[in-house]
């Protein structure tokens, strides 16, 4: 049973082909395909209302220079969403919740951040690793702590997004056997499960929706840092 319940969060494989890339692409379907018209339907109106709602939330920390990196980060931020959200469904695959494609989406952003500040002005860059004032004993010590603290901003990145989506799912899964198992048994107390399972779906698209919009949004603040 402890095993079924981590069950998804293994790839679907068809064929032995494992499908998670297929789950990553599928979001870029639901994207505006091009058109020589500005607006077509509905549906492309409120998705450009969207992206034109996050391009702006995620540009405020940000001066005229770090603007260059709204498609990156706008793109980023749409696919996270598209893929927590997707990942509610049923019989779907959540790649969030891997720990190893959270890494690869953090570190490298995480790295171009800082290679951009070491190369546009180092010495403010590397005087983050030392606050002004800094008594002359507590200098090496300072030094690794806010070295420490820097490197570890992509591993917090990525355990966080993947601890938070880990942790509603497998919740879900716990109060949606225990509504099933009680049914026959207490049908009252199960149909208070079920609303309870209920309030949580609603709490997870919330800190689906959150989790994409707060990853995006410390690599902005990591990237005003350094620009």
């Amino acid at each position: 049973m402890n095993l079924s319940f981590f069950d998804q969060f293994t790839s679907p494989c068809l064929l032995g082909v494992p499908l998670i890339l297929l789950a990553m692409l599928f979001p870029a379907l639901l994207l505006p395909s091009p058109n020589n018209r500005w607006i077509t339907n509905r549906l492309s109106t409120l998705q450009l209302w969207l992206f034109h709602l996050i391009t702006k939330q995620l540009m405020i920390p940000l001066n005229k220079n770090g603007h260059k990196w709204a498609l990156l980060l706008t793109s980023l931020m749409i696919l996270l969403l598209s893929i927590n959200l997707l990942g509610l469904l049923p019989y779907t695959f959540t790649p969030t919740t891997q720990l190893s494609m959270n890494m690869a989406l953090a570190f490298p952003l995480w790295l171009a951040t800082l290679l951009t500040g070491l190369r546009n002005q180092p010495s403010i860059a590397l005087g983050h690793l030392l606050p002004e004032g800094t008594p002359t004993l507590l200098i090496p010590a300072l030094i690794m702590i806010e070295t420490t603290s820097l490197l570890i901003r992509p591993l917090a990145l990525g355990v966080r997004l993947t601890a938070n989506l880990t942790a509603g799912h497998l919740l879900i899964q716990l109060i949606s056997t225990a509504t099933t198992a009680l049914l026959p048994i207490m049908p009252t107390i199960s149909l208070l499960t079920a609303l309870i399972l209920f309030l949580l779906t609603i709490l997870k698209v919330a800190v689906a929706m959150i989790q994409a919009y707060v990853f995006v949004l410390l690599l902005s603040l990591y990237l005003q840092e350094n620009i």
